[in-house]
């Protein structure tokens, strides 16, 4: 599969998968969508905390939830409270609503089924890369926008401006004098906590709102 709009620049992935065919399968698709990536490979969480150690700036982790040293999704709590700006998107054969809704709640970023297509991971991979995040309907809050928005802190409320002002991470970083990174970070929580799927749903859910100064 080819990405239908080139990136700037090779990413860094790590596929943690304790079965070697999914592993070469994921490792593949991602070679074949972002040409000039890396992609380090993973059979147990012992070695995943390795890889990420060694590679602080890896873009994604595809994490499988059933992999020896995970215990389901202590190992997926684990490691985003280690690597909290590093996106991580579960690849799992689990299907059933809650452990869905408890891996958003501990950090995942997006969560794909097993059995989707090559090309339907790597598009999730490509969206999550630029910032969306994914949450299926069932992992969705009743509260009112006032409420969720309430979660938000000061940091958040300032990127949150500036992405309601059109301003993109590269930007926000610059006016804020953080790191990309930890803009990236800000603006996965912000989703969460939103209970939206995408940059764009929070910007429209934000104008619904009385925005502080920035």
């Amino acid at each position: 599969m080819t990405p239908a709009a080139p990136f700037a620049a090779p990413f860094a992935f790590v596929v943690a998968d304790d079965h070697p065919m999914v592993r070469e399968a994921l490792a593949s698709a991602l070679g074949q969508t972002f040409g000039g990536s890396t992609v380090a490979t993973a059979a147990t969480l012992a070695q995943t905390q390795v890889l990420l150690e060694e590679q602080p700036e890896t873009d994604a982790l595809l994490l499988d939830l059933d992999m020896p040293g995970m215990a389901g999704l202590t190992g997926l709590g684990v490691l985003r409270s280690s690597h909290p700006t590093i996106p991580i998107i579960v690849v799992s054969a689990a299907r059933d609503a809650a452990t869905i809704r408890r891996a958003y709640e501990f950090g995942a970023s997006a969560y794909i089924d097993k059995s989707a297509s090559l090309p339907e991971i790597a598009a999730t991979v490509r969206a999550v890369l630029e910032g969306e995040v994914f949450a299926p309907p069932m992992a969705e809050t009743d509260e009112s926008i006032d409420k969720r928005a309430a979660q938000l802190t000061p940091q958040q409320w300032r990127v949150l401006v500036l992405m309601v002002q059109g301003d993109q991470n590269k930007q926000i970083a610059y006016k804020l004098g953080v790191g990309e990174a930890t803009v990236k970070a800000h603006v996965t929580v912000i989703l969460r906590k939103l209970g939206v799927r995408s940059r764009t749903q929070a910007v429209i859910e934000a104008r619904r709102l009385e925005l502080p100064a920035g």
